[in-house]
């Protein structure tokens, strides 16, 4: 069911989600992105320049985070715009948990053209790893 316009107003929050991250999924994004740097697969490499740890994608820690917004409003086609800024990277330990994204968003702003801007919150461990996460969205 499609999201209205006329039926959102400013502090609408979204759904909020949770996305597991694991070497296996670094593993897929890399070959599915092309993406090898050795920070996201080689843990001696991403300690020896001073990361905690194998890191998440930042790519793929974004597409992450707007798939709270793509499942509300039920059309990724609906996302006219999207924007973050990398803040903090997301360490995968070679645990076999990993680490986990917790992604909330709600409406900041509503637009012309039946759009609406939606702020994002993106975090692993309790710290903030996308700053300025805002995604312009038509509704219906």
């Amino acid at each position: 069911m499609a999201i209205s316009y006329d039926e959102v107003e400013v502090g609408t929050e979204l759904p909020a989600q949770s996305f597991p991250v694991t070497r296996d999924t670094l593993v897929r994004y890399a070959g599915a992105s092309g993406d090898f740097n050795p920070i996201h697969w080689n843990e001696k490499f991403a300690l020896e320049v001073g990361l905690p740890d194998v890191i998440a994608h930042g790519m793929f820690t974004m597409a992450e985070a707007i798939r709270v917004v793509t499942d509300w409003v039920g059309d990724p086609a609906a996302v006219v715009e999207y924007g973050v800024r990398f803040t903090r990277p997301v360490p995968v330990p070679n645990d076999g948990v990993g680490a986990v994204i917790e992604v909330s968003g709600k409406v900041a702003k509503l637009l012309d053209d039946r759009k609406v801007q939606i702020d994002l919150l993106a975090t692993t461990a309790g710290q903030k790893v996308l700053g300025m996460s805002k995604a312009i969205v038509r509704l219906a």
